[in-house]
């Protein structure tokens, strides 16, 4: 395991108190449906209100689903010609076009640290018609390609920045875990580098999401949520500043986080474990 050490390192603390801008986390559903086992990412859809976009991790078809609260697959769309070596995360928000909207899928799991480049796959953010259970194949993409600037890890978590559309990825693995950083735009038709930023004082990071308007950062690991406000900040600046900790509904293996486009809460879906019973749960903002 390669440590992270950077010139500009976190202050070294962990979360200085419970965040009481949330309820407890609420029950929507039960995962039970034989396609979404593994479920490692999960995002707000903003072409498809109050829906959220999901996939699995590896050894799973490079398929994304569309899903309402209740758990059930409105839509489901294949990525042509992609192999799903990793996925762990999935982000929607800005890209290239100012009017669109974009889902940003991260091949960027690597359990034994084995694999030199890593992908970010970018499309447009499909549009649901009515029929429930419709299946699309996604043919026009582009591919991120990018390399971490210090060595091979294992990552889980992909963070889109709205306001800037820079992607960042946080390691998993070590303690601490790093950030790292890829500045828009990034060439599809280059291989880049993703610069490390800074130490974080956690371990086991496995999700993450900016809001909607760029202000706040919620992380987690298996068994805490972190939660920071950034406010006009840098986002170095404001990962420098210890996260106040949200009480969390444990869950069998909790990986997947989202922000509400509104604001208004977030969301947590764990992958299936040892058949205990995993849900979909909302934390609505007080």
């Amino acid at each position: 395991m390669v440590a992270c050490s950077t010139k500009e390192q976190s202050n070294n603390q962990s979360a200085t108190g419970q965040s009481d801008d949330f309820l407890p986390g609420v029950k929507l559903a039960e995962l039970n449906h034989k396609e979404l086992k593994e479920i490692s990412g999960i995002a707000a859809s903003v072409n498809n209100p109050k829906l959220l976009w999901a996939h699995n991790d590896s050894g799973n078809g490079a398929d994304i689903f569309l899903l309402d609260d209740h758990l059930d697959i409105k839509l489901t769309c294949t990525l042509a010609g992609v192999e799903n070596r990793d996925w762990e995360d999935i982000a929607v928000g800005p890209g290239p076009d100012a009017s669109k909207s974009y889902v940003y899928i991260a091949d960027i799991g690597d359990n034994e640290a084995r694999h030199q480049y890593k992908y970010i796959y970018r499309f447009e953010e499909p549009v649901l018609n009515k029929t429930q259970g419709e299946k699309i194949t996604i043919t026009s993409f582009d591919r991120i390609t990018f390399q971490l600037s210090d060595a091979k890890k294992d990552t889980e978590t992909l963070l889109l920045d709205p306001k800037t559309k820079n992607l960042y990825v946080v390691s998993k693995r070590e303690e601490p875990v790093c950030l790292y950083e890829l500045k828009y735009p990034y060439p599809k038709n280059d291989t880049l580098v993703a610069d490390k930023l800074m130490s974080l004082p956690f371990t086991q990071i496995v999700g993450g999401d900016f809001s909607a308007n760029g202000k706040e950062i919620l992380m987690k690991n298996y068994n805490k949520v972190y939660y920071w406000n950034s406010s006009s900040k840098s986002i170095t600046d404001v990962l420098k500043e210890s996260p106040l900790e949200i009480p969390y509904e444990m869950e069998p293996q909790g990986e997947s986080i989202a922000w509400a486009t509104d604001g208004s809460g977030f969301y947590t879906l764990s992958e299936e474990k040892k058949k205990e019973k995993s849900y979909l749960y909302f934390y609505k903002r007080k």
